[in-house]
């Protein structure tokens, strides 16, 4: 007796859809699929391959999905935008680097890189404008040298019982005027620029008049007031100012004083363009 036993048939398995049950088309057809991994033996652990630790990334195929194409392509293009400001300018077959924006004023820290460049040695006093001296502490009680340079007045900006009075230069014939200055960035220098400036003027102008300015180092203070003179009587920049007197010393006024020098380039900048 025969007895017919069902034969089972295996249901075909359903591809795992996209979306609204379409199929992406960056899915590799049934023919390229990868092989699955050979089984170990028992007892073996499992060893960790790209496939198995990298299970947490996205497959690589899905980065030719159009939808990343356009998230590239768009990432590009605004990549490009924004370095297309930077890049330099063609100018018949050369490269050149687009033209940087001059300004007419150097703020403190450019100036202390100026002050820092060139001549920075100093004797006790130097020549720094015709009849004009820079000098320090010393050579101002000097007298002997006061006489030998011809000085007719003395400007001391660091003026105090001990470094200086009128009365010890009255037998040289000197004339003489104090300014109790601090060496500090906190002083307001700029209450004394046009009656210091004045009375440089005052001594150049006399026949065979000359004149020492200085502090305690001559670097700082007397620079300052000598800075000064050459913009408000020879209407020099700050800039060009500087120049001129770094030509013979060294100076290096303090960054408040630098910012009170500038303050008084732009108010004369600003008189002349008026």
């Amino acid at each position: 007796m025969l007895i017919r036993q069902p034969v089972c048939q295996a249901r075909p398995r359903r591809r795992r859809s996209h979306g609204r049950g379409a199929a992406c088309a960056c899915d590799p057809p049934p023919g390229l699929r990868p092989a699955p991994p050979p089984e170990l033996p028992p007892g073996h652990p499992p060893r960790l391959t790209s496939r198995t630790s990298g299970a947490a990334r996205p497959p690589a195929a899905s980065k030719m999905c159009p939808g990343n194409w356009l998230w590239a392509s768009v990432t590009f293009m605004a990549r490009f935008s924004r370095s297309g400001s930077r890049s330099p300018v063609r100018v018949r077959g050369a490269l050149e680097e687009p033209p940087a924006v001059q300004h007419p004023f150097l703020n403190v820290f450019e100036l202390e890189r100026l002050l820092y460049t060139g001549k920075t040695a100093c004797n006790h006093a130097d020549e720094v404008w015709p009849g004009l001296y820079l000098g320090d502490q010393e050579i101002a009680n000097n007298h002997r040298e006061l006489r030998r340079l011809g000085i007719t007045h003395v400007l001391n900006a660091s003026h105090s019982r001990w470094r200086g009075t009128p009365e010890a230069y009255e037998g040289l014939g000197i004339r003489y005027l104090g300014v109790e200055a601090h060496d500090s960035p906190a002083f307001d220098m700029s209450v004394h620029f046009q009656a210091a400036a004045d009375f440089i003027h005052r001594a150049l102008s006399q026949p065979g008049g000359r004149i020492l300015v200085h502090c305690a180092v001559g670097v700082s203070r007397s620079a300052t007031l000598v800075l000064a003179y050459l913009m408000l009587y020879h209407r020099l920049t700050l800039v060009e100012a500087i120049k001129k007197v770094k030509d013979h010393r060294g100076i290096i006024p303090n960054r408040g004083f630098l910012r009170q020098l500038l303050a008084l380039d732009r108010r004369l900048r600003q008189g002349l363009e008026a």
